[in-house]
This record gives structure tokens, C-alpha cells and sequence, in this order.
């Protein structure tokens, strides 16, 4: 059979399996996966779609019903299925916005904070690891007893304070970034969200990390407007209050576009809507937020202190659902108040999944699981779990306890040593360049560990009776 019949049979084969083009709303591809939305999920047969040749894994998530097939394989597979299916080409885009439809409340909350801040963890990344360098620079006695590279080579001061300022920047105008992204996901000018930002962090403001000293002694500025005092206080390091401030600006814009003549549209819609924003932000609305955001925050801290090794057991499930994506809020805020806890407990959960999906290659009878389960492990380990999760860990069902049970060891770990990170990255086994410096260590012995005891009680609880059928 040619390579061209193969993508014919299989594209005609996935079709009838996911219930035939009545079944199906709209179809997309990426690098590795055939994204659907179908009307009925219940009706496409897995197995059958798990046992057709092409076929690496299948998973659904965010009303997508997701079949993984393969770099350089999915395209010509989703060229014959739209043309069999009857359907026009999409976009991702298209195929979200369908998706969204079969949203509950909770996922459609939980996708909006995937859509905001997903975007700009790119920047996040570059000044994370820019920190980082500068840490290298500065630590004391990472390279020398006593000492760091700058006290060691003076010569190298002024290049580390230069990176220092290059890495501060994102977190510094945080707001800036978010309410950029945030106004343009809410269906807002990005640019206003932006302006919005930079009022929030305006050097005419209180910088925020100087307010509780400013209570104690009694200096917090204010403006006098009629009968109100109003603190003029920045939201440096912030993210609940200049999210809610996207979504007003993004609302009044939208309604005003609407009743603002055409002539004076461009003029006053512009001005009234970060006017009104702004004003409710410093009054209402941002004091508000930020409480909530601290509640958030110190609750999450709460739940890290008091019971560290319940954050590997709660991860996994979390990583399942896609609601890891909530915490990204937490984790950015904590990075911009020195340092975050939650990249070493992902980085802890990845990686016990992968050494379970590589266990699961020695344990699994079928051929294919095992082809599967090499490369998904691999990309697991290097912070990719949905494949290794998908596509083996919870089909075979124990390698997906025993990576939750090695993902809390590990997070135990991770937690006791108060390993940190100073950016967003890729968590698994190279994450350690996110890590402060000081911390670095004790993170790859924390993912270290998730590894091992996920292979291990993997390959245990094959022996059990109860599994050896799988």
C-alpha cells in the first residue's frame, strides 16, 4: 500500500469511527494532532480510532476531540478527512471559537486565563531567564566559597546591573502586558488595554511594593475629588484588578462604538472608555481586585505550606482537566513578588508522568502502545504531558496512579528544600534554567526523584494480578 492510500484509508476510517460527517462541526490540524468538534462525543468509537493504523493517541479536552497521528502525517490525513467529511478548511481559531460553544462555565473561565496569558509568557520567559543569569552572576558561593562572580571579577558589575534592568522590565510593567492581551481577548483595542496598563503603573502612582510601609507610616498619597479620597497607589506585580480593567474598558468601547456617531467615534470613544476604566479602577474596581488576588494568592500559599505533598496528587488531575491554567494568575504574581513555588510542583508532575509512560513501554503487550509510549514519554519529561497522559497513562490506567503517586513525592521534596522559580518555562528537565540558583539543585533532585519512584511503582503494580491483562 502506497503512503498516499494509507492517508486515504485512514482518513476514511477516522471519519465513519467519530460518528460520519453528520457527527462532525468543524475540523483543524497542528504539528502533531487532527482537532475536531464533534456534535456528540459519545459517538466515536476510541478503541476503534486507538487500533487504526496512523494513529499515536487520542485525547478531548476544551470541546476539542484531539487524535494524535504525527509531524509531517496529520496534514495529508486532515486533507482526504474535510474533503470526506464534506466540510470547508478551518483554522484553530475557527475550530476554538466552535469549540467554546460546548463550554461549561468553569472551562470557559478557565480558557480565558489560558488565552491571556498564554500570549505573553513568551516575554515572561526571556526576563525569567535573564534573572537568572544575573543570579548566576550574583550568588554568593555558587562557584566560589564565600563569594560570587561579581565580587570575584569586579570588571563584570556594570554588565550584571545592565542584565538586572533587562530582566525586571516585564515584571516591572507587568499590567502593561496583561491588559494588552487581556483587552484585545475580551474583544477590546489592545492598545487602550496597553494605555490602561501603563496608568496602573504610572510613576506618578505609590509604587505598589512600598504601600504597606507607606500605611505604617502614614504616607500613602491621595486625590481630593469632591467627597472622595482616592489612594493613588500603582498595581506593580498585579493581575486580578488590570484583567477586571480590561474587561470594563473592552465593554464600554464595545457600547460606545455603538452610539458615538461615525465622525466622533475615533475622537471620543477612545477617550471616554479609558477615562470611565480608569476612574472606576482607582476607585471601585482595582482595590477590589487586588484584595481578591491576595486572597487568591495567600490561599494557594496556605495550601503549599500546610500540605505540600497534597500539591502532587491535586496536579495531575488539574494538568486533566486543563485547569492547571487557572494558576497561571497565582504563579505570575508570585514570580513578580520575588519567586513562585507552583513551576517546580508542574515540573514534579510532568516528569513523574513521563518516567510512568517509560515504564509503561516495558509493561504494555501491544506494539503500538509501546511505540507510543516511548515518544510520549519523552516529551513528557520535557514538559509536554498530554500525549504520555492521553495516550498511555490513563488507558493503562496504574501508570497514571503511580505518576500522581510520584509526582507528590517529589513535590514533597521540591516543597521542604522551597525551591523556586523566577520565570514561566518548560517544566520538566530542562526547567532547571527558571529555577533560582539557589534552588537549582534540589530541583533536580526533587524531578529526579518523580522520575524514579513513577518508573518504579509503574513497573510494581504491572506484577499485580489485577493489571497483568493490560
Amino acid at each position: 500500500m502506497s503512503k498516499e492510500q494509507s492517508y486515504q484509508n485512514a482518513a476514511s476510517e477516522l471519519l465513519r469511527l467519530v460518528g460520519g460527517k453528520e457527527n462532525v462541526i468543524s475540523a483543524a490540524h497542528c504539528a502533531t494532532r487532527l482537532r475536531l468538534v464533534l456534535k456528540d462525543e459519545s459517538k466515536a468509537d476510541v478503541d476503534g480510532i486507538l487500533k487504526t493504523e496512523l494513529v499515536k493517541g487520542q485525547f478531548s479536552t476544551g470541546g476539542q476531540f484531539q487524535i494524535i497521528i504525527g509531524s509531517g502525517t496529520v496534514d495529508e490525513v486532515y486533507k482526504y478527512f474535510i474533503q470526506y467529511a464534506d466540510i470547508k478548511e478551518s483554522t484553530k481559531n475557527e475550530v476554538k471559537k466552535a469549540a467554546d460553544q460546548k463550554m461549561n462555565p468553569l472551562q470557559k473561565l478557565v480558557k480565558m486565563l489560558a488565552d491571556v496569558f498564554v500570549p505573553i509568557i513568551p516575554a515572561l520567559v526571556a526576563s525569567g531567564l535573564l534573572m537568572g543569569l544575573n543570579n548566576v552572576l550574583t550568588a554568593e558561593g555558587l562557584f566560589v566559597s564565600g563569594k560570587s562572580l561579581v565580587e570575584v571579577y569586579p570588571n563584570i558589575a556594570d554588565l550584571a546591573s545592565m542584565i538586572n534592568t533587562f530582566a525586571s522590565a516585564a515584571y516591572a510593567f507587568l499590567p502593561i502586558l496583561v491588559g494588552f492581551s487581556a483587552t484585545k481577548m475580551f474583544g477590546g483595542n489592545p492598545y487602550l488595554g496597553a494605555v490602561m496598563g501603563m496608568i496602573m503603573v504610572s510613576g506618578d502612582l505609590l509604587n505598589a511594593y512600598s504601600y504597606g510601609t507607606a500605611i505604617t507610616e502614614g504616607t500613602v498619597p491621595v486625590w481630593h475629588i469632591g467627597a472622595l479620597t482616592i489612594e493613588k497607589v500603582g498595581y506593580q506585580g498585579t493581575v486580578l484588578p488590570v484583567l477586571a480593567a480590561a474587561a470594563i474598558l473592552a465593554f464600554i468601547e464595545k457600547k460606545l462604538h455603538k452610539v458615538v456617531p461615525e465622525y466622533l467615534d475615533n475622537l471620543l470613544t477612545p477617550a471616554f472608555s479609558v477615562l470611565v476604566t480608569a476612574f472606576l479602577t482607582f476607585t471601585v474596581v482595582g482595590g477590589v481586585m487586588r484584595t481578591a488576588g491576595d486572597w487568591i494568592t495567600n490561599g494557594v500559599l496556605w495550601l503549599h505550606d500546610t500540605l505540600g505533598v497534597v500539591g502532587g496528587f491535586i496536579y495531575a488531575p488539574l494538568t486533566m482537566t486543563g485547569m492547571h491554567h487557572s494558576l497561571l494568575p497565582v504563579d505570575i504574581q508570585l514570580i513578580a513578588a520575588g519567586g513562585s513555588f507552583l513551576f517546580a510542583i508542574a515540573a514534579c508532575n510532568n516528569v513523574a508522568q513521563g518516567g510512568a509512560t517509560l515504564a509503561a513501554m516495558f509493561c504494555a503487550k501491544d506494539k503500538k502502545m509501546k511505540s507510543i509510549a516511548v515518544s510520549s514519554g519523552i516529551s513528557a519529561l520535557l514538559g509536554i504531558t498530554e500525549p504520555a497522559m492521553f495516550g498511555v497513562n490513563l488507558k493503562m490506567k496504574y501508570p497514571f496512579y503511580a505518576a500522581m503517586f510520584g509526582s507528590a513525592v517529589g513535590c514533597a521534596y521540591v516543597t521542604l528544600t522551597n525551591v523556586q522559580n523566577i520565570s514561566p518555562g518548560a517544566a520538566g528537565i530542562i526547567g532547571f534554567v527558571c529555577i533560582k540558583s539557589g534552588g537549582m539543585l534540589n530541583y533536580m533532585i526533587g524531578i529526579l526523584i518523580s522520575l524514579v519512584v513513577g518508573f518504579a511503582v509503574t513497573m510494581a503494580l504491572s506484577k499485580h494480578s489485577k493489571f497483568k491483562e493490560v
